[in-house]
């Protein structure tokens, strides 16, 4: 929600800075807020695969007992510890399928 707000925010700074230097006024104020809306743009653009690291799946990863719910998707996460690294990795728990009902019978 915040994200999307910031990024209407660089949008509507650049539009704006667009709009004010189509009908001539003051140049100063249209240059700083393009620029200003650009970098916030530029920020929310690049930010994503800034601060989560490229992981390897292979290698010696150890499961803990650490389980949380991931309050972007919802989903139920385990989290896994690489000894070598010191790397933390996320996974997704796979939903175990439901077992049968009891008392019922497979008929053979």
């Amino acid at each position: 929600m915040l994200r999307k707000a910031i990024l209407a925010y660089g949008v509507l700074a650049v539009v704006g800075a667009i709009l004010l230097a189509v009908a001539g006024i003051i140049t100063g104020l249209v240059v700083y807020l393009f620029v200003n809306g650009a970098v916030v743009i530029a920020a929310l653009l690049f930010e994503r695969g800034r601060y989560r690291p490229a992981v390897n799946p292979e290698g010696p990863w150890q499961e803990t007992a650490e389980r949380f719910v991931d309050p972007t998707t919802g989903q139920l996460m385990k989290v896994r510890y690489n000894p070598q690294t010191g790397a933390r990795d996320y996974v997704p728990v796979t939903p175990h399928p439901d077992p049968p009902p009891q008392g019922e019978r497979e008929k053979r």
